[in-house]
């Protein structure tokens, strides 16, 4: 079958990779995105034909280019040996600039894209449904799969937000082809107007194609980690002081630092094997020596924060536990408190006991003498007096002896 986006200037770059109907054909009108069946593309019906995805690039920044609508076009812009030469409003626009350049590349950027969008994508870089899918879906884990000659790669950036003094995380999927790279961003981070920038300054390096500019994409990426790392490890300086100081509070931060330590690690750990996997690939697909030198520089720099980060979590769980041991030992400290105020309270409590019992004997025999009944043979008895002051006596005395012993007193 012929080359639906036959270049006669550049016949192998596209032929195995691209599907296309013969000059002749009419294609079929493009069905409306509602209808699609799920895991098919829509072709574009020309080289000048828009699709629902063709809306204005952005400034770079998020906003719209003035006269037109805000879309999730981040910047759309043509290389050829490594110089920029062109910088599309639209999509279909991109195609046809990039079909009518021979040895040119195409680096489009996209934020938070519609399915229009990407599906227009698809349909034009022959791109696998499956990862289009991912690319929709986020929330996916850094992998490296390849699709023929499409490379498809997932990363995890991260950047330290100073006021809340967390780690906000965003994801990043970016497909490299032969002519073309696209970038699709799900959050704030990373910010790839500075790789475009340094690249764009370095054209020996842009001239290497899309690989290229991956390998200065991961570095970007890597390099937002370091920031990353000098706000974690201040955060666990803190928290030590805190924990020593007794802080009430400072459990809460460590889970919650210990969970952000949870994603950053799910970012960074497969980013190792992933480069080792792309190192791997050198001689197969034949990469440039001074790509080789980017890579494993970059893959030196993922495994020195990987282990910093697996130190972190580890640093974490010691704290957790020495504030553990510190809490129970305050608590502990505080149950003694109040044990000791228990015990002291009932010694109190004895003694006053003691002493209305050993008094409560002359008052009872006083209260029955002092009943002055006519029937009470005492009252008569002249040795009566002195008989109840002294069983008042004997009556104290003893008591007093059996709560001394009983060391009551």
């Amino acid at each position: 079958m012929p080359d639906r986006h036959d270049r006669p200037a550049r016949p192998s770059k596209r032929h195995s990779w691209r599907r296309q109907p013969s000059a002749d054909a009419t294609p079929p009108p493009d069905p409306a995105p509602a209808a699609r069946p799920h895991g098919t593309w829509p072709a574009p019906a020309g080289p000048d034909a828009t699709s629902d995805a063709d809306v204005p690039a952005t400034d770079g920044q998020g906003g719209g280019r003035p006269g037109g609508p805000v879309g999730s076009i981040v910047q759309s812009s043509l290389y050829r040996d490594g110089r920029h030469i062109a910088s599309p409003g639209t999509l279909a626009e991109t195609f046809r600039r990039l079909r009518e350049t021979p040895d040119g590349m195409a680096w489009i950027g996209l934020q938070r894209p519609s399915e229009a969008e990407l599906h227009s994508l698809a349909a034009e870089f022959d791109l696998h449904e499956l990862a289009v899918e991912d690319a929709l879906e986020a929330h996916q884990r850094p992998k490296l799969e390849r699709y023929g000659d499409t490379l498809f790669v997932v990363l995890r950036a991260a950047r330290y937000l100073d006021a809340p003094e967390e780690v906000d995380f965003g994801e990043l999927h970016v497909f490299i082809g032969r002519d073309f790279l696209i970038t699709v961003r799900h959050g704030a981070a990373p910010d790839l107007s500075a790789v475009r920038h340094r690249m764009e300054e370095d054209p020996a390096l842009l001239a290497l194609g899309p690989e290229a500019v991956l390998y200065a994409i991961l570095d970007a990426v890597v390099d937002g980690y370091a920031p990353v790392v000098a706000g974690v490890q201040n955060d666990i300086d803190e928290i030590e002081t805190e924990v020593f100081r007794g802080d009430p509070e400072v459990s809460r931060r460590i889970y919650e630092l210990s969970r952000e330590m949870v994603e950053f690690q799910r970012a960074t750990r497969p980013l190792v094997g992933m480069l080792h996997a792309l190192m791997a690939g050198f001689a197969k697909y034949g990469t440039d020596e001074e790509l080789q030198r980017y890579l494993r520089d970059v893959a030196d720099h993922v495994t020195h924060i990987s282990e910093r980060v697996d130190g972190f979590r580890q640093a974490l769980t010691d704290i957790l536990t020495v504030n553990a041991t510190l809490v129970t030992q305050q608590q502990n400290a505080e149950m003694r408190a109040l044990a000791e105020a228990g015990f002291e309270q009932n010694e109190e409590i004895k003694k006053i006991s003691s002493w209305a019992a050993i008094l409560f004997a002359p008052t009872l025999v006083g209260t029955i003498y002092g009943m002055n009944f006519e029937n009470m043979p005492e009252l008569g008895w002249g040795f009566g007096y002195p008989f109840a002051i002294l069983l008042m006596a004997v009556v104290c005395v003893s008591l007093y002896f059996i709560f001394k012993r009983r060391h009551w007193l």
